[in-house]
């Protein structure tokens, strides 16, 4: 191998070396950033009964921009599944009284569907 591509050759595994290195470093800032502002910031759910409740038990998981998001497609049957499917598949920390409380709230300001 010639000189000149031996030095390409080796720019070239450099530049996956340093991509390799970088991504995660990266996507690592990202979500420290993302950690460090408020998820509340970014989606405010409707005042009520139980809605810190609501707050604390789904964002252990997941954003809260799912309730919203999936509100106009769900009624109160469709939150009794989702949330049963929260504690049983994910392992969701809720009591059976909270769960009912999380229902009750859901179902009277997220549900679209009736």
């Amino acid at each position: 191998m010639s000189r000149r591509r031996a030095r390409r050759a080796g720019r070239r595994r450099l530049s996956t070396v340093s991509l390799l290195i970088a991504a995660p470093i990266g996507a690592a800032a990202i979500g420290m950033a993302a950690m460090a502002s408020s998820p509340e910031e970014f989606t405010q759910l409707e005042d009520g009964p139980a809605r810190e409740l609501t707050v604390g038990r789904c964002m252990v998981c997941h954003s809260l921009e799912y309730i919203p998001g999936n509100a106009p497609a769900m009624n109160r049957a469709g939150w009794q599944k989702t949330i049963q499917k929260m504690r049983d598949r994910f392992g969701a920390p809720i009591t059976d009284a909270e769960a009912q409380r999380i229902l009750d709230y859901l179902d009277a300001r997220y549900s679209g569907k009736r």
